[in-house]
């Protein structure tokens, strides 16, 4: 698997049903952007989002956004799981405006059409999906997810059960 420099191109947002593949997807490209000697960053959306509610709480934010606009790639894991409360949209309206220009990956179980309405502000919403949607490469996914046939099996469904009837 072959990778361009970090930055080119700008951002791959990768959608699929199947959480668990375009995450294993955005580790391996990072793991080969460190290879070739990038700085690389991975985190899941919500916990970037939650460090920098913290850096408000105690006068951080500049700091640490800053830590997330260095590195060569950052990995956003689990984008778009659950609406945004304000105050977090904008944050992360600043760290992907902040990026722009620099790689970054974004994964998320949801097509990008779907993102918008997570959104309390449309125009927050509009201004930070176009950055990610129009300047990146997207990456669609589709077939069943594989975590069915992983869940451990319910002893109560035996297949040993006389018929009944």
């Amino acid at each position: 698997m072959g990778l361009h420099h970090p930055h080119d191109p700008p951002s791959h947002p990768t959608k699929s049903p199947n959480a668990a593949v375009p995450t294993l997807l955005a580790q391996a490209l990072g793991h080969q952007a460190v290879r070739q000697g990038a700085n690389v960053r991975f985190a899941k959306t919500s916990r970037i989002l939650a460090e920098l509610a913290g850096g408000h709480a105690d006068r951080t934010w500049d700091k640490r956004i800053r830590e997330l606009i260095c590195p060569d790639l950052l990995v956003l894991d689990d984008f778009a799981m659950r609406q945004l409360a304000a105050s977090r949209a904008d944050d992360l309206y600043e760290l992907v405006s902040e990026r722009q220009g620099r790689s970054l990956i974004v994964t998320s179980n949801r097509a990008p059409s779907d993102w918008y309405p997570l959104f309390p502000n449309p125009v927050v919403a509009e201004s930070l999906l176009d950055r990610l949607i129009n300047a990146s490469h997207q990456v669609i996914m589709n077939g069943p997810s594989y975590r069915p046939n992983k869940r451990p099996k319910n002893p109560t469904d035996r297949t040993d059960k006389p018929p009944t009837g």
